[in-house]
């Protein structure tokens, strides 16, 4: 199969699960709002625009995909200590701890 045929076929495809998934969530749409609050009516169009508002919402136009939770800090800081000879690797997790974790003890005395 030649490159043309085979970018043809991923697109087709691709146009395909969109108009499906505009038409399922048409249907699911129309199933459940209705009745359980009382909305309106969608039509096909309609679901294709909130499938997009949504997209748009929750996941952004594109681009590079940013990390985000827990893990991915923790692969930073896992990262920046990997770097580190073991005294630095303490001095920094405890510049950390002091400005992040604890108060120091002399502020209270003093506040």
């Amino acid at each position: 199969m030649n490159k043309g045929k085979m970018i043809m076929k991923w697109v087709v495809l691709g146009v395909a699960f969109i108009a499906l998934l505009g038409w399922i969530t048409q249907l699911l749409w129309n199933w459940l709002v209705p009745e359980l609050f009382s909305g309106p009516l969608i039509n096909y169009w309609q679901s294709l625009g909130l499938l997009l508002l949504s997209k748009i919402l929750f996941s952004g136009l594109g681009g590079r995909h940013r990390h985000s939770g827990k893990a991915y800090w923790k692969h930073r800081y896992d990262q920046k200590l990997s770097t580190m000879s073991p005294e630095a690797q303490a001095a920094f997790k405890e510049k950390m701890m002091t400005r992040w974790c604890r108060k120091p003890a002399d502020s209270n005395a003093n506040g």
